[in-house]
Order: C-alpha cells, then sequence, then structure tokens
C-alpha cells in the first residue's frame, strides 16, 4: 500500500512542505505516478518517525542523514539500528545536556559574553580578560571534560 503525501502528512504529523524537504535531504523517498505525483511507501512513517523523534532531542538533519545513510539500501530503522544509533549519540546528547545545565546555573547571574555590561561584570570578568579565550557568551561554554 502507497501513501499519497497528503496520506503521510496526517499519518505522521508532519507538514507536506516539510515531507518534500526531507525528501530534497535524502532522509525519506519516493516513487513519483504517471502523473509525477508522489508515493511512499507505508515504512516511510516510521522513517518519519525516526527523523522527528532525533530532531526532537536537539540532532540536526546532517546526523540523521549520516545515519540513515548508513542503513542498506534506505530501508527503515529497525529496533536494532534505533539502540545502535543512539547509543552512539548519547555522548553527543550528553554534551548537549552539559551546556543546558550550564547555562541554566548561570543565566542568572551572567549574560556570560563578557562584554562588561553588567555590574558583576567587573568581578567575573575584570579588565575584560575574557576576550582572550574567544568571541561570544565564552562563560556558558562548557569546559573539555578531561580524560585522565
Amino acid at each position: 500500500m502507497s501513501l499519497t503525501i497528503g496520506q503521510l502528512a496526517e499519518r505522521s504529523g508532519v507538514a507536506p512542505s516539510a515531507l518534500r524537504f526531507y525528501e530534497e535531504r535524502g532522509l525519506i523517498g519516493s516513487e513519483r505516478t504517471t502523473g509525477n505525483q508522489r508515493r511512499y511507501a507505508k515504512s516511510t512513517l516510521r522513517r518519519v518517525a525516526f527523523v522527528r523523534t532525533a530532531q526532537r532531542v536537539g540532532l540536526s538533519l546532517e546526523e540523521i542523514g549520516a545515519a540513515l545513510a548508513e542503513l542498506p539500501e534506505g530501508r527503515t530503522p529497525t529496533k536494532s539500528d534505533w539502540h545502535r544509533i543512539s547509543r552512539a549519540w548519547r555522548p553527543r546528547l550528553d554534551e548537549q545536556i552539559r551546556r543546558i545545565e550550564l547555562l541554566r546555573d548561570k543565566l542568572d547571574a551572567c549574560i556570560g559574553c563578557g562584554c562588561l555590561s553588567l555590574r558583576s561584570c567587573a568581578l567575573t570578568n575584570p579588565g575584560d580578560t575574557l576576550h582572550e579565550q574567544g568571541a561570544g557568551a565564552v562563560l556558558l561554554e562548557p569546559r573539555p571534560v578531561s580524560r585522565g
């Protein structure tokens, strides 16, 4: 059984424009009818769910595409595929969690940019010494975890 783009959108909860975008990016595929209308295999629902779930945890479409490209012949991810892929993403997600926790913990006390615009910056960043560490909100960037 194949699905039209409207049916796939309705079943997946994803707008047709997003489905076309996913297809342009190679995340999903379709067959074309003689009238050049898209038709999707029912298994595309699982691929769309995979993409949406990965996006929800903060992964980029590039990361998602790379994971899907590892599957043979563009097949739909199985439970075992998801387990393997999600384990590979765990360090990336752990780093994202670390960044969010750092942001939460410092958000009310410092904007983290070293701009000297807040009274507390004179204590946290006297003489604007943080500019040596780089541009932007350097106080909100986690320090590398030492592996030793």
